[in-house]
């Protein structure tokens, strides 16, 4: 079966995001930083008379360098709002998603968030799950 997927970059990498998970897609504006908050967190941004926490997506994945973007995807997790920066954003697709075959070898950083493949023009694409982005289970300040 298809559903929707977005697709964006990450770190240098293609991923498809399921179209369920996300809200909307913005440009970030100013970030103003949160006092002792985890790496992964960036921290909190203005958003449409919200605000919202603002993920610094390479952190979470923990993978070095952090995230410069200002692009970012709008996601609801446990009734909070968190903007997950991506390096760009692609397309608007349907696709099936295709389990992970044992075979196939991710990075650590990229297993906890990775859930399945989608393939666009015979090329495969990891499918994430927003949430595993969000430490602690959407408790990111804590985190």
């Amino acid at each position: 079966m298809e559903k929707l997927y977005l697709i964006a970059h990450v770190a240098g990498q293609a991923v498809a995001i399921d179209a369920d998970q996300v809200e909307s897609v913005v440009d970030i504006g100013a970030i103003v930083a949160v006092p002792r908050a985890g790496g992964h967190v960036r921290g909190l941004a203005a958003l449409r008379s919200r605000v919202v926490t603002v993920i610094d997506t390479v952190a979470a994945l923990g993978m070095t360098g952090g995230h410069s973007a200002s692009r970012a995807v709008i996601t609801r997790v446990d009734g909070h709002h968190y903007a997950l920066l991506v390096d760009a954003l692609d397309d608007v697709a349907p696709f099936a998603l295709q389990p992970l075959a044992s075979g196939i070898p991710l990075s650590q950083a990229w297993q906890r968030a990775g859930h399945g493949l989608v393939e666009r023009d015979g090329e495969p694409i990891l499918a994430i799950d927003l949430t595993a982005l969000v430490p602690a289970g959407g408790n990111a300040q804590a985190a």
